[in-house]
């Protein structure tokens, strides 16, 4: 072990620095309910009824989400207008947000009941398209998310941490991922991973993917859309989206068994269903069960708050206070 090795804070040094500056004070016990475990976990006879994959359902919402960023592209084609093409951006933004959720779905395996479905269309097809591999890349660093977050694997750790931050913090973040900096710390793996002989498949899988993508585009008789119209909104809108919601999720808690001071809950409204859509708000209740599709999600929420494991104090009223709280370290105390 090397001077610096032994010098190194452990992992759990890190989490007592760099987490749990929005932890809620904390909770009584749990001791569970007629319908939940200590931990929040619905007992077997109610959780097999909530983990029913509805596929007919799901197969319609991933048509409408493949059809969304196609019929942004064909109202750009067709009305051929710069203030539409301004519009365009963020609206190809949300559609790639969209399929980012369904990816991260059928990373659960919970897209399509059948497993083999599941991955061609959620692992494969939108896991290419969307800036992934295609393979089971995300879902392994995923699983490790789920299992401790904040843990030694937990693979969002500085994504998370140091919260409270500053305005001024906050506004640096915002900036990077506005114009593009962050999207570029994403891919230049895929571009160093070139050179590297055990990264070299993956970033051929992820260049094959944008390969196709940009090829719908030839097609069209559009290809510099693809430029404007795919890689801009992911490297500058969707960012800044992915961001806010990350840290809406999980920023400045810490590690514990209880899911309540690992993750946030806010109360969902209609305008959230633009950041957060397919019930991904009700993280609470996806961490106590990651097992249940996301039509379930506010179900089991509904159970949790009914039954005392979630209560008010700890429900944030809306994304905007949460964001506000999050950026209210004062410059002094920085």
């Amino acid at each position: 072990m090397t001077v610096a090795e032994q010098s190194a804070p452990t992992h759990d040094e890190l989490v007592a620095t760099y987490t749990g500056g929005m932890v809620p004070a904390a909770q009584p016990a749990f001791e569970g309910s007629r319908r939940l475990r200590p931990d929040g976990r619905p007992l077997p006879e109610i959780r097999s009824e909530l983990r029913r994959i509805p596929d007919l359902a799901n197969a319609l919402t991933v048509s409408l989400s493949i059809a969304l960023p196609i019929l942004v592209v064909a109202g750009v084609i067709v009305v051929d207008s710069w203030p539409i093409l301004f519009l365009a951006v963020p609206l190809m933004a949300i559609a790639q947000n969209r399929l980012f959720i369904l990816h991260h779905e059928a990373a659960h395996r919970l897209l399509f009941s059948r497993r083999r479905i599941n991955d061609l269309v959620g692992i494969t097809g939108i896991g290419f398209a969307n800036f992934g591999t295609g393979t089971h890349h995300y879902r392994r660093g995923h699983v490790n998310h789920h299992r401790d977050e904040f843990g030694p694997k937990e693979p969002d750790f500085i994504l998370y941490s140091f919260y409270p931050i500053t305005r001024s913090s906050m506004r640096r973040k915002l900036r990077r991922d506005a114009v593009g900096i962050s999207a570029w710390r994403i891919v230049k793996p895929r571009f160093t991973g070139l050179a590297k002989r055990e990264f070299v498949r993956l970033s051929l899988r992820f260049f094959a993917g944008q390969l196709m993508v940009f090829a719908l585009f030839f097609l069209a008789g559009v290809p510099l859309l693809y430029l404007v119209l795919w890689v801009l909104p992911y490297a500058t809108v969707y960012q800044l989206m992915n961001r806010l919601r990350a840290i809406a999720e999980h920023g400045g808690m810490t590690r514990s068994p209880d899911r309540r001071d690992t993750t946030h809950h806010v109360r969902q409204s209609r305008w959230s269903a633009l950041l957060v859509p397919m019930g991904v708000g009700y993280h609470i209740a996806h961490h106590v069960d990651s097992g249940i599709p996301f039509r379930n999600l506010a179900k089991l929420h509904d159970m949790l708050l009914d039954d005392g494991y979630i209560t008010e104090d700890i429900v944030w009223p809306s994304y905007r206070t949460l964001w506000q709280a999050l950026a209210s370290r004062s410059t002094a105390a920085a």
